[in-house]
């Protein structure tokens, strides 16, 4: 009987030894680099925000925030080493609206966007501008829905890809609007901004931060943006609300995640740190320069609105938009 006691005793002991080792890394957490994964190229609009944030929880938190990248099959290669990672909050990802379709358009083997993955905040939209080239003749966005409705398939529409913002929201647009137009997916954005300029690509829904030198200098010809109200970016472009196109939100998002199972505290200080980054006066102001739009809030946000992103575009599919 003593030594069956010493033994239960013995267990007890190294169990709540374990509990609190664990809750002592939460608590001291990090205490080591942290990694962020993005599933895409450098230099577009979330590798640009995902470093303004990683310096300065790199400062925060008094260690070395990495961000890598991770690109290819449509961004399920880095949200799969995200998924697979240890859940320790030492690699997290930083995730966009691939999350969100590739259950639709690209499924995975690997992993599941809501069932592998902690929420943990969703930081950002991004400002979506509808433009044309200067060579054709389109002033308004219902000059654009007429000639598309006349002539089905005539005019040809930009993106970087299938799944790619510019892809998803001129889906949208053409679902909202019953028009039919032709997709022109390019391997670069240099390669797209050279055929619009020439006119030989008509319409282009993207992004300010890469689009506003271009719109500044008479370049292209914007006509509205997405989302719920004007811009202080540029106030002169109306919303798609203003002009009857009823497209609600951006296509564009993006938000934190980090691998299933990370501990609830640690995904809870990621989340109040997270919040304190994007509420500083400086990132405010990269906010406008860039074109995001800050969201923030808990890790619930993002995973209702991750859910209700995935039954949006399965809905669409389901319709034939992606035909």
């Amino acid at each position: 009987m003593k030594l069956r006691s010493l033994a239960a005793f013995a267990v007890a002991c190294s169990l709540l030894l374990g509990v609190n080792a664990s809750a002592q890394a939460q608590q001291d957490y990090p205490n080591r680099p942290v990694r962020i994964i993005i599933a895409f190229s450098p230099a577009g609009a979330i590798d640009v925000l995902g470093r303004l944030i990683a310096d300065k929880l790199s400062t925060m938190w008094g260690q070395q925030v990495i961000v890598e990248n991770r690109p290819g099959a449509g961004g399920n290669i880095g949200a799969a080493a995200a998924a697979q990672s240890p859940p320790d909050g030492y690699v997290l990802h930083f995730g966009a609206q691939t999350l969100s379709t590739n259950p639709t358009l690209a499924p995975s083997t690997v992993f599941n966007p809501v069932t592998s993955f902690e929420p943990i905040m969703l930081v950002s939209t991004a400002l979506e501008i509808f433009m044309v080239a200067n060579e054709t003749p389109y002033k308004s966005v219902k000059e654009v829905i007429d000639y598309a409705k006349a002539n089905p398939g005539k005019l040809n529409y930009a993106s970087v890809g299938i799944g790619s913002s510019a892809h998803l929201a001129t889906v949208l647009f053409m679902d909202v609007t019953g028009t039919q137009m032709q997709h022109v997916p390019y391997s670069q954005m240099s390669q797209a901004y050279s055929d619009i300029f020439s006119g030989r690509t008509e319409v282009w829904f993207t992004t300010a931060g890469g689009s506003l030198p271009h719109i500044k200098s008479g370049k292209v010809r914007p006509l509205a943006i997405n989302g719920p109200n004007r811009s202080k970016l540029v106030p002169e472009i109306p919303t798609m609300l203003e002009v009857g196109v009823n497209m609600k939100d951006e296509s564009s998002w993006y938000g934190f995640f980090a691998p299933k199972g990370t501990p609830k505290a640690i995904i809870d200080k990621i989340n109040r740190d997270l919040q304190t980054v994007i509420d500083m006066p400086d990132m405010r102001e990269k906010e406008l320069a860039f074109g995001y739009r800050f969201i923030g809030g808990p890790p619930d946000r993002l995973a209702s609105y991750l859910k209700g992103e995935i039954a949006k575009w399965d809905e669409l599919a389901k319709k034939g938009a992606f035909k």
